[in-house]
């Protein structure tokens, strides 16, 4: 067993070199603002798109900078991954472009749109109880089985250091108009964006705030940060917020975000539905839930973003039709 002090972590260098094995590959994606968005919070808020990322979600950045740097042995016996719909996606499209077999374990709940569109690159779908069953057992036996290598959702150095290729372009895109962060917020489950984000913004601006934000009741970044060690939440059901319901932070994420963010905050299902809408109303974009988050928190004032300049994540835009319908309509 390894201490957090022997632990091997990315660094701005390796997300660096994350953003040359994306270039060309992952799509730039650009910093939105809105009017009213500004009229309402009293600050200059942009709004990073990654809905409009390949897959729909920023996951494709990690599993592809994973993927592509298997060696040719490692190839052979394929990939084996878990995921509730978009590092699914993702790995998928990254193990078809890279030219290895995939296999994607799922729970059973997932969005049938996010696991159609994972079957639709090519990728073999295996279902799961999330409430009853292990995928992480699940997926270490499925790849002993057959010699694959996992990819996992978040705890990964190359996972970790793709998704932060987001932070070096929303520094980049800032600095065109002469303004830098005085805060950065992002949806957080694993943690790998959160962890990822936080390396490339800490290192550009030490005095930006990093800010994870979650569902309400699934809190555990918020309340590990208090605690200073990783916390659990109750349950791993139980909110619209599909893509962000994991059971505690990742040992590799939570060990660069507690020294490097420090902070979270919370938003209801209401909270997100609203912030669905007002993406579609205001921005044209379709954002899921998990994707809504940190915008969600910023609209209810959950983070304070008065007089200050500040980058919310819209990670994903794989909405599942009926809430996407109940967000827009407020039925």
């Amino acid at each position: 067993m390894h201490s957090p002090a022997e632990i091997k972590l990315p660094t701005i260098a390796d997300v660096e070199d994350a953003a040359r094995a994306l270039k060309g590959v992952a799509v730039r994606t650009p910093l939105l603002r809105s009017d009213p968005l500004d009229e309402i919070t009293g600050g200059r808020v942009f709004l990073k798109p990654e809905v409009l990322q390949r897959t729909g979600s920023f996951k494709f950045r990690g599993a592809y900078n994973r993927i592509s740097r298997l060696m040719p042995q490692e190839k052979k016996g394929g990939i084996v991954a878990y995921s509730s719909g978009n590092h699914a996606q993702g790995v998928a499209l990254a193990a078809k472009l890279v030219g290895v077999k995939a296999a994607i374990i799922m729970p059973r709940d997932a969005p049938k749109l996010k696991q159609e569109r994972t079957k639709g690159h090519g990728a073999e779908v295996i279902l799961y109880d999330r409430a009853t069953e292990d995928r992480d057992a699940i997926g270490r036996k499925l790849a002993a089985e057959r010699g694959a290598v996992v990819v996992p959702p978040f705890d990964d150095f190359h996972v970790i250091a793709g998704q932060g290729t987001i932070s070096l372009e929303i520094s980049d895109d800032l600095a065109v108009l002469g303004l830098a962060p005085d805060i950065v917020t992002m949806p957080a489950s694993g943690g790998g964006l959160a962890a990822g984000i936080s390396l490339g913004i800490k290192a550009r601006y030490p005095r930006a705030r990093v800010v994870t934000a979650e569902p309400e009741l699934f809190d555990d970044h918020a309340r590990s940060f208090k605690s200073g060690k990783r916390e659990k939440n109750d349950r791993v059901t139980g909110s619209i917020c599909d893509a962000l319901l994991m059971a505690d932070p990742g040992k590799l994420t939570f060990e660069i975000t507690k020294r490097l963010s420090g902070e979270g905050v919370s938003a209801s299902d209401e909270e997100v539905l609203s912030a669905m809408a007002f993406a579609f109303r205001e921005l044209k974009l379709v954002v899921e839930p998990g994707g809504a988050v940190a915008l969600a928190a910023i609209l209810s004032g959950k983070i304070e973003v008065k007089g200050k300049v500040a980058v919310a994540v819209l990670s994903g835009g794989n909405a599942d039709p009926e809430v996407f319908a109940r967000a827009i309509t407020g039925y």
